[in-house]
Formats: C-alpha cells, structure tokens, sequence
C-alpha cells in the first residue's frame, strides 16, 4: 500500500487540533471525514473553518475558489462507520488514556485492514495506547503542533510493536503535507516536550531563588538569547494548568527524575485559579489598568540567566541523543521548528563550545550539589575528545 493525493483521510475528534489536520489534509486534496460524537462541536468546527479559510482570502493569501474547494472535501460526520473506506485515521480526542483506547478499538472495528491508526497524543505512551488494539502493528504517534496548519513540526512516533512499513508510509504523506517530520523514540515527551523542560523548570527555579524577577528572565531569553517568547510569558500563553501537568507527567514518567521536577509557584498559581491569559492573570496581569513588574536592565546578570537555562536546555538535548531518543539532526530540527528556538540547541553547543557547557553545568552542579545539574555522558565525551555533535565543515 501507498498514501497518496487519493487516499481518504479520517479524523477523529472535531477540537482545534483535529480541525486544523483536517484543514491541512483537505488543502493537499484528500477528502477528509472529520467525524465527533458532539453534533454541536462538529458545527463549531465547520464555522471555525470558514472564518479562518475566509480570513486567507481577505489577506489574499488564497482565492474564493480556494477554500471553496477545501471545504467541499471536508465532510463533517457524526459516526465512525464512515472511517471504513479510509487509509489513514488521525485520533485527536481529549489526552486522557482510557478515552484514546476506547476510541481507537471502535475505529479499528470498522477500518480495512490496511488502513494505518495514528495519535495525536502529546504525552501519553503509545504502547500504552495500542495495547487496547487487535492489530497494534499499523498504529503510531504523529504529533501535530498548535495551530496544526502553521507550525511545520510534526513528530512521527513508532510504537514498540509499529511495522516499519506503516512509519515509512505515514511520514512520507505528512511530508508531502509540507511539513518537516522528524523521528522520536517513544519516551515520555517525545522530543519537544522532554527537551523543553528546563526553558520553564529552570527560569522557574531562578524566580524562586529570588535570583531575577519574571520580567527580568524573560527580558534576558528574549534581547540576550533571541527567543520569540520569555519562559514565563509562554507559559502565561500556555495556561498554568495545562504546563504544569505536562511537567508532572513528564517528571512522573521518568520515575521523578529531578531533572523534571515541578515548580511550588507554579503549582500555587494553578491552585489560586491564576492560570495566565485565559484568566486574566498569571505570572503578568492582563487586566485592564494593570501595572507589571518591569525588568532589571542588567546585562551581566541577564547573561547568567540567560547561560543557566542554555546550557540546561543544551544538555537535556544531549540526553535526547545519548538515549537514542532521536538523532542530532532531528533533535535541532525540533526544537527549532516545534517551539521557534532561534537556533537548534545542539548547534549552539557546537558555536558555544562542549567545553564550555560542560564548564557551566559542572559549576551548577558543585554550587549546588543536585542531581538536576549532572552533565550528560555525552556531553562529556564530546568535550573530553575535542568534538562536536554537527561535523564541523
């Protein structure tokens, strides 16, 4: 079998993420059924298409007949049975264990034997999703970043019992979708999501030490590092809760590793209802007349700050190597393409210097004598033998 312009695709789950995989799908001229179990969601859908698709054309960005087309090929469904002709079913449901397994036995019921099952999970275990499957070989992980029609980053995620051949074939058509795919190990957080970490955990534990202020360690990622987003305003954007339950899983998942571990001023704005920009008020406060704590202009402290969270990030980056998680080359292209880094991590090390990295999380680590700080062995390897994670040209 082969995914083509003419293979149908199936989506489960008529949220934003499903919504916009259909909208892409439907863009490269698949026919699309776009099914949900809420009659009132998949019109909620439908309009949301429309405003955006129509928004394209007020931009001129697309033409009338267009997105005329798009939406001709999106037929909007309230019953599974019409996944039975497709090649390919995306499950983009709530992120909740039970829900995908019971969801993704009642689609496998109906599908053709050769049709490939996908998740759209950021987070849980794929293995863990496919144990509810009669035939978990043509199941897999392909993780659409929000909104899915615009972030180029897709990671494609094979599951301890994924035949090569429906890897190969599903990410040859994400591909095609003008997307950059990249390959993740199923671990928790795949990529993105484990390597990210330290952007919050540790700008997170420097506002705790009363280091900087929130304003202060986004000015410094932002003017000194290039970063399109300070950690805190991101995770304003975010919302605490959703944040800080991916940091819980994730240090869960990684049998409390504290690496990973979870921020106490996150957790207590979470629990006072203070979830960011959705409510009004996180770590900035976007009421109407509201005063914000401005940064301290320092650069000689906004390059520590700065330096600290680099070499965390650089590091965790190494581990996603050294853990065969994912290659060198994909672990940049993530991270530059997933959450817009101005640079892939393991390239900065290489412009940085692994000695000098090296340097700065020994010196974390002796300061504070905490396994978070520990350099990665291959980290270590590479300095000790005067090398580079990219082949210098």
């Amino acid at each position: 079998m082969s995914l083509n312009k003419s293979s149908k695709i199936g989506v489960a789950g008529a949220g934003t993420m499903g919504t916009g995989i259909a909208q892409i799908a439907a863009t490269f001229g698949h026919d699309v059924y776009l099914f949900d179990a809420y009659p009132e969601q998949l019109e909620t859908s439908k309009k949301s298409l429309e405003n955006i698709l129509n928004r394209q054309v007020e931009k001129g960005r697309m033409s009338t007949d267009e997105i005329e087309g798009i939406l001709s090929r999106i037929h909007f469904v309230d019953h599974i049975k019409d996944f039975a002709g497709c090649d390919i079913v995306f499950e983009a449901i709530v992120e909740n264990l039970q829900a995908k397994k019971d969801q993704l036995a009642r689609i496998e019921a109906i599908i053709s034997k050769t049709c490939i099952l996908a998740s759209n999970t950021s987070s849980l275990s794929i293995a863990s999703i496919s144990s509810g499957l009669k035939k978990p070989v043509r199941f897999l992980g392909i993780h659409f970043f929000n909104p899915a029609p615009v972030m180029k980053l897709v990671e494609i995620i094979p599951g301890i019992s994924t035949e090569s051949e429906f890897t190969n074939h599903a990410r040859r058509l994400i591909s095609s979708w003008n997307k950059i795919t990249v390959l993740a190990k199923d671990t928790p957080g795949f990529i993105v999501n484990r390597v990210a970490r330290p952007f919050y955990g540790e700008a997170l534990r420097i506002y705790e030490e009363g280091i900087a202020n929130h304003a202060t360690i986004d000015w410094a990622l932002k003017v000194l590092g290039g970063f399109k987003m300070g950690p805190f305003e991101l995770m304003d954007l975010i919302g605490h809760d959703v944040n800080y339950a991916v940091t819980e899983s994730v240090f869960k998942a990684f049998y409390y590793d504290p690496r990973f571990k979870p921020s106490f001023a996150q957790k207590r704005l979470v629990e006072a209802g203070r979830l960011g920009k959705k409510s009004g008020i996180g770590f900035y406060d976007y009421r109407e007349h509201a005063n914000n704590t401005e940064p301290h202009l320092d650069e000689t402290l906004g390059n520590e700050i700065l330096n600290r969270i680099l070499v965390m990030l650089i590091n965790e980056a190494a581990d996603a190597v050294f853990m065969n998680i994912a290659t060198v080359e994909d672990v940049d292209l993530a991270m530059k393409h997933g959450v817009n880094y101005p640079k892939g991590l393991l390239e900065w090390a290489d412009e940085l210097g692994p000695n000098w990295v090296l340097s700065e999380l020994e010196t974390l680590q002796d300061y504070y004598g905490e396994d978070r700080y520990r350099p990665n062995p291959l980290l270590k390897q590479k300095a000790k033998d005067g090398e580079y994670f990219h082949e210098k040209r």
